[in-house]
């Protein structure tokens, strides 16, 4: 097992809002399925975007590693929330998983054979290959989310970040896109926000809760005080349906509060 991304004494701010991750430190490994959790206004998007190089920090550092050597970027699939599409662009579902291939080409080129056949390989691999000549207008939310996912892997990415990926999607597809994902989890690593936080519990191998610190657990059995302590003073429930546990947010104003954070051994 080998480090992909090691991020140390990040700290992040905005002109109006100037600790929005403060002092976080995390490693993200080759085969990880990490699922990022925490109140809203935590930080979670900003950790992403961060990662993708998108925001610059105002300290710390996010290092890149390909094996053991370190390396000046990753490539990286990223899967945003299915709201910020403009699903009223007229393009198509084959061009939408193309495009995820413009990272290394140039934009505007002309695709060839090649390209199409990963694209046919990637739709038939998520069970949408009779989607692929649709506009995207025509999709349900689960569909979309599903190209989403073609885009974001079809470039044979070491990781893909998603942000949300169950929102506005009905129960039954968020529970056949999760089993894609541990699918896709074999050969890519996967970095998970959601403020779902049972189903995160439930699918992936180590936690993280950003809450403005980052407070780090290995392995998905965690318990209450765990998730009382990582959200500071904010009220958890910790209800249980059936066999499987599902943590619940409660409604809450969070004040600001001196974080706790830890890194990955």
């Amino acid at each position: 097992m080998n480090k992909l991304i090691e991020i140390t004494n990040l700290s992040v701010g905005y002109e109006n809002k100037p600790d929005v991750l403060k002092n976080v430190s995390l490693t993200i490994y080759d085969d990880d399925f990490l699922g990022i959790i925490g109140p809203n206004g935590g930080g979670k998007t900003t950790l992403l975007k961060t990662v993708l190089g998108l925001i610059t920090p105002d300290s710390g550092t996010v290092r890149f590693y390909d094996g053991e050597r370190q390396v000046p970027s990753l490539n990286i699939g990223y899967l945003p929330q299915i709201n910020q599409i403009d699903r009223k662009f007229p393009i198509s579902v084959s061009e939408v998983i193309l495009s995820g291939l413009t990272l290394r080409k140039q934009l505007f080129r002309r695709y060839g054979a090649e390209d199409k056949r990963r694209v046919r390989e990637v739709a038939e691999r998520l069970g949408i290959t009779e989607l692929l000549p649709r506009a995207i207008g025509e999709l349900s939310g689960g569909q979309l989310q599903r190209v989403l996912l073609g885009r974001a892997i079809i470039d044979n990415p070491k990781l893909i970040i998603l942000d949300e990926p169950s929102t506005y999607v009905d129960k039954l597809f968020e529970t056949n896109f999760y089993k894609l994902l541990g699918d896709i989890n074999k050969e890519i690593a996967i970095m998970l926000v959601s403020h779902d936080v049972g189903t995160i519990i439930s699918m992936v191998k180590n936690i993280a809760c950003v809450n403005q610190g980052l407070h780090y657990h290995s392995g998905s059995g965690i318990s209450q005080e765990w998730l009382n302590n990582a959200y500071d003073s904010c009220p958890i429930e910790l209800l249980g349906h059936g066999s499987l546990p599902h943590r619940v947010l409660m409604e809450h104003d969070h004040p600001a509060t001196e974080p706790h954070t830890h890194s990955h051994d």
